[in-house]
């Protein structure tokens, strides 16, 4: 399944870039949510394992960078118990002072549980891509304003 939304900002493709691969300002970010953040990697290379209650029961995913091609792309690729996870944001420059995000998730079921619950997200699938949609927006904003940590 895979969601996928854009937005625009009033900061450059750089800036916004350097926000959303900013990653020690993300991880406090995951922090103040309540997850368990704790880097696997080793130095220069960015990976994480990644603790968080969701819906009453404790979720785990290992998360790494695969690809940081600045100012334009950053490819991440995980994996939980029921899942593998594809995240690409490409930033896109609209102008000098203007640029764009676009921001991809696939998720892919590793079973049949998964698959199941996957088909259960489908019958709701407006309203998740909304809720996708405005925490993208959330994001994007508090980075351009510089309160992403």
């Amino acid at each position: 399944m895979k969601f996928s939304t854009r937005e625009d900002t009033d900061i450059s493709a750089e800036n916004l870039f350097a926000a959303v691969s900013d990653f020690p300002k993300l991880e406090r970010l995951l922090l103040r949510r309540g997850a368990m953040v704790r880097r696997t990697g080793k130095t220069g290379a960015e990976s994480w394992a990644i603790g968080f209650d969701w819906r009453g029961k404790q979720r785990d995913v290992d998360l790494s960078v695969v690809e940081n091609a600045p100012p334009e792309k950053l490819v991440l690729s995980g994996t939980s118990d029921m899942f593998d996870l594809g995240i690409v944001m490409t930033v896109i420059p609209l102008s000098l002072s203007k640029s764009r995000l676009i921001f991809e998730v696939d998720v892919r079921p590793r079973g049949m549980k998964a698959r199941l619950l996957l088909q259960t997200a489908k019958l709701s699938r407006g309203q998740i891509d909304r809720k996708f949609a405005q925490r993208i927006g959330d994001f994007v904003g508090r980075a351009a304003t510089g309160q992403l940590g």
